[in-house]
């Protein structure tokens, strides 16, 4: 690992942390994404992290938050752009017919694509305003 790879997974440690510590799985690996796509059954959110300002202020916190709804995801997984790049890379080919965006959000049901909140939707958007987007798919869906 060259110095600036080793600094980045430093610096984002604590970034992983505030989502592995509300309950969520990493996955790090193609294998991994592949492994859980076709494994999971059921409901899952699939937050793809990042080390930008609306990932800190409002990605995670959201995510986090939505979680006290009554109605939520059996399954809760992250991706973490621009650092594991293949796993992201990979999960971004189950998000078919959505633009690669990060921060970004995807509620699946056995895989399949149920709600999803691009960059466009989190970025200058209230955290509340990103709960309820979450919770009223966790409503509808859960």
């Amino acid at each position: 690992m060259n110095p600036y790879e080793a600094y980045m997974k430093e610096i984002s440690q604590p970034m992983r942390d505030e989502l592995t510590n509300a309950g969520f799985s990493e996955l790090t690996t193609p294998e991994e994404v592949d492994e859980f796509i076709t494994s999971a059954k059921g409901t899952s959110l699939v937050v793809i992290n990042s080390v930008c300002g609306c990932a800190a202020g409002l990605a995670r916190p959201s995510a986090r938050e939505s979680l006290n709804n009554e109605k939520k995801p059996e399954h809760l997984v992250t991706v973490f752009a621009g650092q594991d790049r293949e796993a992201t890379a990979r999960m971004r080919d189950y998000l078919e017919g959505y633009e690669p965006s990060s921060p970004s959000m995807a509620l699946l049901k056995d895989g399949q694509i149920l709600h999803f909140i691009p960059r466009e939707e989190i970025e200058d958007h209230e955290v509340e305003e990103i709960v309820d987007n979450l919770t009223t798919a966790y409503n509808q869906y859960c």
